[in-house]
């Protein structure tokens, strides 16, 4: 048992359990408290992702306090215009400011005096001088992704010239910001090698500390009873999600379905759009938001990932690999997970590529499960989530000793 306190400060209510950043979120919680240390948890719960009052006074109920502040950020597009014209900052670090949030921060640092402070998004580095000018404690930025990277690489595909412009101004906004904040935290936790060397490549830190997604595998089991049918879930409004399934819809799956027109694919996730509901393909459902990820993944075997742009570390891919999946996916898919084609995984870019991947795996069942063993084994030995854990608090430690010396 420990007496260490963290305060940590979120951009969305870590809930529910249904996409990467949450999980992730919720991993990094947890991981403190098993470690015996006083967790106070600080969201913000935003327009986007609500979080109804019924279940935020039940979740997080074992941690030592669970706070939270209603926060409107929806996207108007007037302060879009206001901000591309005469702003310097990038819009998504504006939407994320209240004077609200600053003042319960402010409130929560004096009365719970932690010893460490860990923001888990860049865009709310705007806290950061509240936080210096209330608390001595360690600061932390958690980075899920290198943010610019996603921004870039939608520009780089928009056909549309305005749009691209914006997206590649956007780009450049959320890069000198996040350059920024990288020197302004004692510590900075990266979820994957990439994206740390990246960060010391721009800029002259040291603190840099590599901590990807973590999975308690030992309570993921392949579940013994599944049909060689392809699945995708994520949150259909994060933009990559949606680009890349509509790519894959409209591309990939004509030539899929020619080459093993007897496959049958199912996708779900958050935030379904119209288009994708409405989606009238042979052997393709659209689940629309499941109840149950859980269920809804258990009895396929092939994930299917068609991601072209973003950064991070795909939770689902993780979460597929520790429970003998097989993982069909691009570069930018595995990106930041040490895995090997077709050793660990299957990569497509093409039409032609995703037709060919799920065509050997349904011809070669048991080679494709040798591979989707080895990614299991991968999984354990690289991203177990008590090592991971074990890392980043020793790090934290480290750092405490040295300020208190």
């Amino acid at each position: 048992m420990t007496d260490r306190k963290i305060l940590i400060v979120t951009n969305r209510v870590p809930y529910p359990l249904k996409d990467g950043g949450n999980m992730a979120m919720q991993a990094m919680i947890e991981g403190y408290h098993q470690a015996g240390w006083k967790v106070h948890l600080l969201s913000m719960n935003t327009t986007k992702h609500h979080v109804k009052s019924e279940a935020l006074k039940r979740i997080f109920a074992h941690l030592y306090a669970f706070t939270w502040v209603g926060i409107d950020n929806e996207l108007k597009w007037k302060d879009v215009l206001r901000n591309f014209f005469f702003g310097k900052e990038p819009e998504h670090a504006k939407r994320f400011y209240s004077e609200d949030f600053k003042s319960k921060l402010k409130d929560v640092l004096v009365e719970f005096n932690p010893d460490v402070v860990q923001v888990e998004s860049v865009y709310l580095t705007t806290y950061l001088p509240v936080i210096r000018k209330y608390s001595e404690a360690v600061t932390v930025l958690r980075m899920h992704n290198i943010e610019y990277q996603i921004w870039q690489g939608l520009a780089r595909k928009a056909k549309n010239k305005l749009k691209s412009y914006y997206l590649d101004n956007l780009a450049i906004r959320v890069r000198n910001y996040e350059r920024m904040a990288w020197k302004e935290y004692d510590l900075l936790l990266a979820i994957t090698e990439k994206d740390a060397h990246l960060v010391q490549r721009l800029e002259t830190v040291s603190n840099v500390v590599v901590a990807p997604f973590s999975i308690e595998t030992d309570k993921i089991k392949p579940s013994g009873i599944e049909q060689w049918v392809g699945y995708h879930i994520g949150a259909m409004d994060w933009m990559p999600n949606h680009e890349g399934m509509r790519w894959f819809l409209s591309k990939a799956w004509p030539k899929i379905h020619r080459t093993t027109p007897k496959f049958k694919f199912f996708f779900a996730g958050r935030g379904m759009s119209k288009e994708f509901n409405d989606i009238d393909a042979n052997g393709v459902q659209c689940m629309g938001e499941v109840p149950d990820a859980d269920a809804f993944i258990a009895d396929k075997k092939i994930l299917i990932v068609p991601l072209w742009s973003g950064g991070g570390i795909r939770v689902k891919i993780l979460e597929a690999m520790a429970a003998g999946k097989i993982v069909i996916t691009t570069s930018k898919g595995i990106k930041g997970i040490e895995a090997k084609p077709e050793e660990h995984y299957l990569r497509a870019h093409s039409p032609e590529d995703f037709a060919k991947a799920i065509k050997w795996c349904l011809e070669n069942k048991t080679a494709a499960e040798a591979m989707a063993a080895n990614a299991r084994a991968l999984v354990v030995e690289k991203y177990e989530h008590h090592k991971v854990i074990k890392k980043v608090i020793d790090e934290v430690e480290r750092f405490i000793a040295t300020r208190r010396h």
